[in-house]
């Protein structure tokens, strides 16, 4: 993948893929999302459902252990999708979990177009904010 390029058909096309992996016996509502890493590898995730639904995990969720367990890294580029097909912008829970993984000038295709994760999720509290404080959150 050229680093200026981002082909959001085959994002489209693998976070469709995904979402058929999905397990949404509960809600009947599967979700998939892909994503590019600042590297170039292809990370895809869906949501997996759980009978004690606050243990439900996201798209997103998944896509970043996929992330993860594939090497680590930064996200450059984000798609999501529902049962549909239709483009899915992230709850706020999910954008934060997205932040915390972006790279600089990361996009996300949102139902208004690609959008920036700042654009997305302005004045974000991340990791930043730990090393400046000096708290390490434990």
């Amino acid at each position: 993948m050229d680093a200026g390029i981002i082909d959001w058909e085959l994002l489209r096309a693998e976070a469709t893929n995904a979402m058929k992996k999905a397990y949404a016996p509960y809600s009947k509502y599967p979700v998939g999302a892909a994503a590019f890493t600042a590297d170039g590898r292809l990370v895809t995730g869906c949501n997996v459902e759980n009978a004690s639904y606050g243990l439900t995990l996201c798209a997103e969720c998944s896509l970043v252990a996929n992330l993860q367990m594939t090497g680590g890294g930064q996200l450059r580029a984000f798609y999501c999708v529902d049962g549909a097909g239709n483009v899915l912008m992230p709850c706020g829970r999910c954008r934060q979990l997205l932040y915390e993984f972006h790279a600089p000038a990361m996009e996300l295709m949102t139902a208004q177009g690609i959008k920036t994760m700042d654009q997305v999720l302005p004045d974000a509290f991340g990791p930043q904010h730990l090393e400046d404080s000096g708290d390490t959150g434990n």
